[in-house]
């Protein structure tokens, strides 16, 4: 009796921090964005845009949004480069009115008050059920490590964007997963999150397909929301905006072209801030700042560890565990593949508990893990992010291969941070995968697993 009375007084110190983490980064946040002029930007852009398909006009025409700014009273956004791309430019997928259109039919005080406290209380959530799998295993580390990423997520809740609500979301669909309870909420909560960022989702609802049985069931039921919530968004949005796909396709050549605000390469207008592009191609456009070059590059690296993951998947019988080491593998690679900011790395999240386990473990390679983990999350944060512009904004490198790789290193750790993460995690989930036939190398179990994959008609 008295171990369990000591081990609650434990777990609920322990929450305490989590929560008291949680809240400073929150007012925090909440502080910087509120201290923007119309208040938190990303939320700005999918509330005035909704609010202007609810009106019957276009929202991915700029002229028709900015008229819809302007009927509201709100000056034309267009002080900035960034300021202008981030909010009269929209292009966030249709799906994303039929979440926001209950708001956008209140006055914007209300409606962002409405919203910070809903991103706010689902990102919180899903930090707290991650916890709740960590600490069965290390509940020191999996503390540690969460608690430095909250520290770490003002631009979460400073610019409002739907990253918050979509990590959280996600964080309890496989939450409801793993722990098999609340399974149709976690199935609700996966198509909400593949509805507005599937590029957040996508390769976490990737696993439960691949993993079989019940969880490939969960994984096409979430599909299937999906798809009826897209097809009614695009209904509606056709109907009002017939032309609306040629709209948007011009916003996402001028967000992504040359000084776009999603650029990747060194002249990104967000390229040399806190809130900079963090996928794999910021990192090789410091050598080439060529697309063709950077994108292929990418795709490559991140494509060869794909087919090793998903091969392994599908090779491996389902177990909490494994599943665990699986998405501790496949969440940094998500944040790799293609554009992701600081806000959307918060999905490290699903990692801790996967180096809990290799910490519980006891062996050396729980150091390396506790090294990895930590720097993947403090070098995505947004204050030390912010820390390394400031720091490396005057920094003159030299020319040359060497001067490039310098450069790589000073400006992009997040990229390069990432994908040590991606590699140390599938490294471990290829072993945990052989673990049932004996003491297997990884490179065997990722050879077998690759042929086993081609095999497959």
């Amino acid at each position: 009796m008295m171990h369990n009375m000591k081990m609650n007084r434990t777990r609920g110190i322990g929450l305490l921090v989590l929560l008291l983490s949680g809240g400073i980064s929150m007012l925090w946040g909440v502080a910087i964005g509120l201290s923007v002029e119309g208040g938190a930007l990303d939320f700005q852009a999918v509330y005035f845009g909704t609010r202007c398909l609810l009106e019957h006009h276009n929202p991915y025409n700029v002229a028709e949004l900015e008229a819809v700014y302007k009927a509201d009273g709100v000056e034309s956004p267009s002080e900035t480069a960034r300021h202008r791309q981030t909010v009269t430019l929209y292009v966030n997928l249709p799906t994303t009115f039929l979440f926001v259109a209950p708001l956008a039919k209140l006055p914007w005080s209300a409606a962002q008050a409405i919203w910070l406290v809903l991103l706010s209380g689902f990102f919180l959530l899903g930090a707290i059920l991650m916890w709740q799998l960590g600490e069965d295993y290390s509940p020191g580390v999996t503390l540690f490590l969460i608690c430095i990423l909250l520290l770490e997520s003002e631009l979460t809740f400073a610019t409002g964007n739907t990253a918050g609500i979509v990590i959280g979301l996600c964080l309890v669909a496989v939450w409801c997963f793993v722990r098999e309870r609340f399974v149709m909420v976690g199935v609700l909560c996966l198509a909400a999150c593949l509805a507005i960022k599937p590029h957040d989702a996508g390769l976490v609802w990737l696993y439960f397909l691949m993993a079989g049985g019940a969880y490939r069931k969960r994984a096409l039921q979430a599909l299937g929301i999906t798809a009826i919530l897209s097809v009614t968004a695009l209904m509606w949005v056709t109907h009002v905006a017939p032309h609306w796909l040629s709209d948007w396709s011009a916003n996402m050549a001028t967000i992504s072209g040359p000084n776009g605000l999603n650029n990747p390469g060194p002249g990104s207008v967000t390229g040399n801030t806190a809130g900079m592009v963090i996928d794999l191609q910021a990192a090789i456009a410091v050598f080439r700042n060529d697309p063709r070059i950077y994108n292929a590059i990418s795709y490559a690296i991140c494509g060869a560890m794909l087919l090793i993951w998903a091969a392994t998947t599908l090779r491996s019988r389902f177990s909490p565990a494994r599943a665990l080491f699986a998405l501790a593998a496949i969440v940094p690679l998500t944040m790799l593949v293609t554009y992701h900011r600081p806000y959307d790395a918060k999905l490290l999240l699903l990692t801790i508990p996967a180096c809990a386990m290799v910490w519980a473990e006891g062996r050396a390679i729980r150091w390396v893990a506790l090294l990895v983990s930590t720097v993947g999350i403090v070098m995505t944060g947004e204050v030390p992010l912010a820390v390394v512009v400031i720091l490396t904004e005057k920094l003159h490198v030299g020319t040359g291969i060497m001067g490039q790789l310098l450069q790589a290193v000073v400006t992009r750790p997040a990229s390069l941070a990432l994908l040590a993460m991606a590699l140390f995690y599938l490294w471990v989930y290829l072993r945990r995968a052989g673990a049932g036939t004996g003491e297997e190398s990884a490179e065997k179990v990722a050879r077998e697993a690759l042929s086993g994959l081609l095999r497959t008609p």
